[in-house]
């Protein structure tokens, strides 16, 4: 008898388990510059991108920005391709500003506008389409609010003071996640910048990210689907294996483990599969076909979720993001019998 349509949830539930589904998962995200800027303009073309792929969950991808912007950076779009904005003005040059940093009202500012395209997205998925919200790492938020080269003198040499900074950032960042509970998230995507040995020892890692790490992860633990993101390569993967995310997704067609690997190491779902430039953006859909079976191959087709290592690239072919949708629907569909 063959299995009934779940539906996105209960698809997603099962395959964080290790159950059986109707069919691979699978979730594309992106930028959207410009749109980004304003919170009814972000709702509504991330709704119409949902519309147009119908995937299994929805992450809610603002400008790196939003969440530090209140504290007094700046950034503009230059035309990155992954749709990224470039930082014009930061609001960290000395040590001892760190101490300064004052906690932020989440429901004020750069802050309530991304609540409010929250709230927005709430009434247009109703219970229909599961919707995770983007969280960057305190300690990526700190690079963002000094620079990256500064932060990491920060961290090496005056520690106490970034560590006050970190201290503010991290309850600022929970009290976020509080306000954005009644939105109805289903999680969030927890974006880790830091752990990855082209930036920090494994020492400065356990001291400067993973003790914050945890506090935010504790603070989103009663939502369903947080996803941990692992980003670039060199990636200190077994320092995160335990942390307490549904899913974990990394660059996994770039920089160790692989997929195979990674799942052994996880309690939870493994996310990505696709490279999202030498295929999503560079390849054919035939490419990116025999990418997603390869993946199905590595992982059996339990406890994955058919995506990339990290953003959508905005000059992806349509017809390229329309072959990973689809290929769950074909070559993937047997997996869960």
């Amino acid at each position: 008898m063959a299995q009934r349509t779940l539906s996105r949830r209960e698809r997603l539930e099962r395959t964080i388990h290790g159950q059986a589904t109707d069919r691979v998962p699978v979730a594309l995200w992106r930028h959207f510059p410009g749109d980004d800027q304003d919170p009814g303009s972000l709702a509504a073309v991330i709704a119409a991108f949902q519309r147009e792929y119908d995937f299994d969950f929805v992450k809610v991808t603002p400008a790196s920005s939003f969440c530090v912007k209140d504290w007094g950076v700046d950034d503009v779009w230059n035309g990155n391709g992954e749709g990224t904005r470039d930082y014009t003005r930061r609001a960290i040059a000395a040590p001892d500003e760190w101490t300064r940093l004052p906690r932020l009202d989440p429901t004020r500012g750069h802050l309530g506008a991304q609540l409010r395209c929250l709230e927005l997205l709430r009434a247009t998925f109703a219970d229909e389409t599961p919707f995770i919200q983007t969280i960057f790492s305190p300690l990526a938020q700190a690079r963002n609010l000094a620079g990256g080269d500064a932060a990491l003198v920060h961290l090496r040499r005056y520690p106490d003071a970034l560590k006050a900074g970190l201290e503010t950032i991290t309850a600022t960042t929970i009290d976020f996640i509080e306000a954005a509970k009644p939105c109805n998230i289903g999680g969030i995507f927890y974006a880790q910048n830091h752990a990855t040995y082209r930036l920090l020892s494994e020492v400065e890692y356990l001291e400067f990210a993973r003790p914050y790490d945890l506090r935010v992860l504790e603070a989103a633990k009663d939502l369903w689907l947080n996803v941990l993101h692992l980003h670039g390569n060199e990636i200190m993967f077994d320092l995160i294996a335990d942390y307490p995310a549904a899913v974990v997704n990394w660059h996994d067609r770039e920089t160790l483990p692989s997929l195979a690997d990674g799942l052994k190491k996880v309690k939870g779902a493994a996310c990505g599969g696709v490279r999202q430039w030498e295929t999503l953006v560079r390849g054919t859909p035939g490419d990116v076909r025999r990418e997603c079976a390869d993946a199905l191959r590595q992982t059996g087709g339990r406890r994955f979720i058919l995506g990339t290592g990290c953003v959508t690239p905005i000059v992806a072919p349509t017809g390229n993001i329309r072959a990973v949708r689809e290929a769950v629907e074909k070559e993937l569909k047997v997996m869960g019998n």
